[in-house]
């Protein structure tokens, strides 16, 4: 049932015209703000970490304070449940009144929601903010997909790994050297079960390296059409894999749930390796006392795959002058240089340094960075995955 409803939705939004998700004539920043007033932003987003939470906490109350809207955190697992959500709202004919307002997005979930006609917008030149911006940044391209104006960037992420100086001091540069750890050390290390962001970006990652074809990974597949495609640039990965699971963390057969439990199992010394796609998250994890002061954050040789999440606003949005107010707020210095101080948050920002002088970040640098592949790969490579290693 809940498939054929999905087919539905799909099949009603792909018959919409883009301008159909496109806003009315733009009002004054002024009047965007007065109607913001007293309006309730239901945000979806992430919500396993306890530093983020914290973070969206305290944002909630610098817009009450300062703007009068109401920030309600509505804490999901993964975005695609709210992409479905709003697909069924899609085929129920909700076009006003819908129960998101905001939503935490990249990759997949944003070209879902684009192709489908799920987004306002375009918006972004409308936030006063927007001038803050470092447009140095890959902000044009979501995972390939670009994105027109429909999100406005909030952060950068990289994929890298966290090690004890103290109990290895050679960490590994790459994954044949990652594969020799683990059959040197057995046990001792392990990715989250994907489709959970970190593991699913550590399998992006390693068949960037290990394939002899990646260039065909920034190019769409569709994985049944073509299968020989598909099996020819992955058989690395999966034969990869097949060597590194007898050896890792409970021999393969349970995975940890997240970034989260990784940082707990190295600081438990049950890893010897955490994995985060936060650069400055050893950093946080000290200054939060959930790691040791020797531990420290590396990317591989080949460098760290990388990408900014982004912020955007459903078609149907109850509340848009409250959520364009939210994004504007999340995209000042105030709130960006807080969210990249490592004892609230860690993440970087996607501001102009220059913009963030006067407001008491702690810089840091990014690592070499390795650009995402085209989103069509993840889901196929999922799949792939759960039918392989899933229980």
């Amino acid at each position: 049932m809940k498939k054929a409803l999905l087919g539905l939705a799909l099949a009603l939004a792909s018959g919409l015209s883009a301008t159909q998700a496109a806003p009315a004539a733009q009002q004054s920043w002024d009047d965007v703000v007065k109607q913001a007033d007293g309006q309730t932003v239901y945000f979806n987003a992430w919500g396993g970490s306890q530093e983020i939470n914290d973070y969206l906490r305290w944002a909630g109350r610098q817009l009450q304070a300062q703007y009068g809207v109401s920030l309600k955190h509505v804490k999901v697992a993964d975005i695609a449940e709210t992409t479905q959500r709003l697909l069924a709202e899609k085929a129920a004919g909700k076009s006003e009144g819908g129960s998101v307002d905001l939503v935490w997005i990249n990759g997949e979930n944003f070209r879902s929601m684009k192709h489908s006609n799920l987004l306002y917008g375009p918006f972004t030149q409308q936030l006063p903010n927007w001038q803050y911006v470092d447009t140095r940044l890959p902000i044009d391209e979501d995972f390939t997909e670009p994105t027109a104006g429909l999100e406005a960037p909030w952060g950068v992420g990289q994929l890298v790994f966290i090690h004890d100086k103290e109990t290895l001091n050679n960490p590994p540069k790459n994954f044949a050297e990652l594969l020799s750890l683990a059959q040197a050390f057995p046990g001792k290390v392990s990715y989250p079960q994907p489709p959970e962001f970190h593991g699913s970006s550590f399998l992006k990652a390693a068949l960037l390296e290990l394939s002899n074809e990646s260039d065909s990974l920034y190019t769409a597949i569709d994985s049944q059409a073509e299968r020989q495609r598909f099996e020819q640039v992955t058989a690395p990965l999966w034969q990869y894999l097949d060597q590194l699971h007898p050896v890792a963390w409970q021999q393969g057969k349970r995975f940890p749930s997240g970034t989260s439990e990784t940082i707990q199992l190295l600081d438990d010394q049950q890893l010897i390796l955490a994995i985060t796609f936060n650069p400055n998250a050893a950093n946080a994890a000290i200054e939060n006392g959930n790691l040791v002061e020797t531990a420290q954050t590396y990317a591989f040789e080949q460098g760290a795959l990388s990408n900014i999440h982004f912020l955007a606003i459903p078609w149907n949005a109850q509340a848009k002058a409250g959520a364009l107010v939210t994004i504007n707020f999340l995209m000042s210095p105030e709130a960006q240089a807080r969210k990249a101080d490592a004892k609230i948050w860690g993440d970087p920002s996607v501001l102009k340094q220059e913009s963030l002088k006067n407001s008491g970040t702690q810089g840091f640098s990014l690592f070499k960075s390795i650009p995402e592949p085209h989103p069509s790969w993840l889901t196929a490579i999922e799949l792939e995955w759960q039918k392989r290693y899933g229980s």
